[in-house]
């Protein structure tokens, strides 16, 4: 990391990252999937049709983490 960066306190640093993040999602129709992660989207889309499986909150999930911690 260079100097200046490592200068920056650490909440500016993180919001740095944060910024650089959104703006990286805000692009992501630009990029490109490899063959293997379009063949993986699909397999877990197919899965999901079959079962229709939502999942857990990601509320649940955090707190069942938590408790194992």
């Amino acid at each position: 990391m260079s100097t200046k960066l490592q200068d920056l306190p650490l909440d500016e640093r993180i919001k740095l990252v944060e910024d650089i993040w959104d703006s990286i999602a805000a692009e992501q129709d630009n990029l490109p999937l490899t063959e293997s992660q379009r063949q993986e989207l699909d397999r877990r889309l197919d899965a999901f049709e079959v079962d229709g499986e939502l999942g857990q909150p990601a509320k649940a999930v955090l707190e069942s983490i938590r408790q194992a911690l």
